[in-house]
């Protein structure tokens, strides 16, 4: 079988709960609406489930200029969102970039959900974060508030073979892709290049270094050894870094959509 494009997902606030999505907006950050919020402590600096794993029960939902967070056990807050060139620095990883603060009402509940004092914020309007000029295509290259790169793409083959050898399979929402592919051989994209699904052309950039939260059940937000124990075995480099998965940098706006036969380019 051709190789083809079998599950889509967005995060709107990063670290938490992803939406699945049968067709998505392309923009110039990505996946369109893809980790424009995140959550901030007191000191603006970015809370991931690295540190509070219950990020993952948190539910988001955007709809027509309105955010609403669901989460066990708490009420639902819904907030007008707001928009502008911002109005406090946040950071997230070595990045410092402008963020327009969503509001107290908001900030409580999370607050409250949490146990730490945290606010939520959107990337302000205008505001460039360049990928890692490393990495990047052309200076313009730019994401969101997600770790590095644009696209993160996992290969069902790859995360097959891992459960096999857990014995004890995992679904592939503990790796937060943002793009599935199904069609080629286990780890075939460890030496991709460069991509075609549907009208635009994807750089494969950089393979993902696995972290804590793979560790944290999605639904549950418990945590086990799984799978970076097993990955350990046969997936760690030299730098002592355990890689699955693709970041991706893409060229231009369109759409991508579930079912797109996706075409190595080189």
């Amino acid at each position: 079988m051709p190789i083809h494009v079998t599950e889509l997902y967005r995060y709107p606030l990063k670290s938490c709960r992803g939406e699945s999505l049968a067709e998505a907006a392309i923009d110039e950050r990505g996946i369109a609406g893809d980790r424009q919020f995140m959550v901030v402590d007191h000191a603006g600096v970015f809370l991931t489930q690295r540190e509070i794993p219950r990020l993952c029960q948190i539910v988001p939902e955007v709809n027509d200029g309105r955010l609403t967070l669901r989460a066990p056990s708490a009420p639902d807050v819904t907030i007008a969102i707001r928009g502008g060139s911002g109005d406090r620095e946040v950071q997230v990883w070595d990045d410092r970039c402008l963020a327009v603060d969503q509001g107290d009402d908001v900030a409580s509940w999370l607050t409250h959900l949490l146990g730490v004092p945290a606010r939520l914020v959107r990337l302000a309007d205008g505001v460039v974060r360049p990928v890692d000029p490393a990495y990047a295509r052309q200076p313009s290259d730019q994401v969101h508030f997600g770790d590095g790169f644009p696209f993160l793409l996992v290969n069902q083959a790859s995360l097959d073979d891992l459960n096999v050898r857990m014995g004890a399979p995992l679904p592939v929402n503990r790796f937060r892709p943002n793009i599935v592919v199904a069609g080629a051989d286990a780890y075939a994209e460890d030496g991709w290049r460069r991509l075609k699904i549907g009208d635009l052309v994807y750089d494969v950039v950089k393979a993902c270094s696995r972290c804590a939260i793979t560790q944290v059940d999605q639904e549950s937000a418990s945590q086990g050894k799984e799978p970076l124990r097993t990955l350990a075995g046969y997936r760690m480099t030299s730098a002592k870094k355990m890689l699955f998965g693709q970041y991706l940098i893409h060229g231009g706006l369109g759409t991508i959509r579930v079912g797109d036969a996706v075409t190595l380019v080189d």
